[in-house]
């Protein structure tokens, strides 16, 4: 499959084709597991997943991006037990639960009441209980001291993304060879469909920038047939997709996933 790119232009023409969790006696005991009952999710990892009757769309992410929020932490009862990303829960290593970030994003955590910090590796998905942002691990939270209490207002700060299947944390020096942003594979909006290349050549020219995001061809062939698809690439997820597709600035559009 090729991929065409072109230049942003202004070209008149009609569109065809398409367009739980408490391991203290100081947490709380709403139960916040990250690790649930198979029947309560779809996918653990990168894909929308739902947990209770709420979908939770993992997103793209960067380098320094914040978030800010209450912290909790979990221990004894899911020690030893598997993480969403499949490995080993260890609540004496460096880690901990996000809802929507990519696993293995390293993430700097510092406790707003005491101002201590703490650097995390996400490996696992959580906590499921509104306002909550993150679950540490045990020695994680030990190290901002909110054991006794169980939760804590943190802030939240990206310094990077491990490589995949590492289990523990880069040195700085490490983090800042790696990519400097990291998200869910690509979604892209089909905006139209042509036989002819400059057909979806002028459709990509005109609607290239549409909104911030990039118009590119796609050149399949159907059937012993080539047919020349224009995407618009650059959601950051799923939702953002699903919402553009909603506004239905383009009949007949529709979401795909890039290769």
């Amino acid at each position: 499959m090729r991929l065409y790119l072109g230049t942003a232009a202004t070209v008149a023409l009609l569109l065809s084709g398409c367009s739980q969790k408490s391991s203290s006696p100081y947490m709380s005991p709403v139960p916040t597991s990250p690790t649930m009952p198979k029947e309560n999710y779809s996918h653990p990892t990168m894909r929308p997943y739902v947990i209770n009757g709420i979908k939770y769309y993992p997103t793209v992410v960067s380098v320094g991006d914040k978030e800010d929020g209450i912290a909790s932490w979990y221990g004894p009862n899911f020690h030893g037990k598997k993480t969403s990303n499949g490995e080993t829960y260890n609540m004496y290593d460096m880690t901990a639960a996000h809802k929507t970030m990519p696993m293995n994003t390293i993430v700097r955590v510092t406790n707003k009441k005491n101002g201590r910090v703490v650097v995390v590796r996400i490996n696992d998905r959580g906590p499921f209980v509104a306002s909550r942002v993150i679950d540490l691990s045990n020695t994680a939270a030990k190290e901002i001291d909110m054991l006794r209490e169980g939760t804590a207002p943190v802030k939240l700060e990206i310094l990077g993304f491990a490589a995949k299947g590492t289990k523990v944390i880069p040195s700085a020096k490490e983090l800042d060879r790696l990519p400097h942003q990291v998200g869910v594979e690509g979604f892209a909006v089909q905006i139209g469909a042509f036989a002819r290349f400059e057909g979806a050549q002028l459709t990509q020219q005109k609607y290239n920038n549409t909104d911030g995001y990039t118009a590119i061809i796609k050149d399949i062939e159907v059937d012993g047939n080539r047919l020349f698809r224009v995407w618009l690439r650059g959601f950051k997820g799923e939702q953002e997709a699903r919402d553009f597709v909603r506004r239905k600035n383009f009949v007949g559009s529709f979401i795909v996933k890039e290769d």
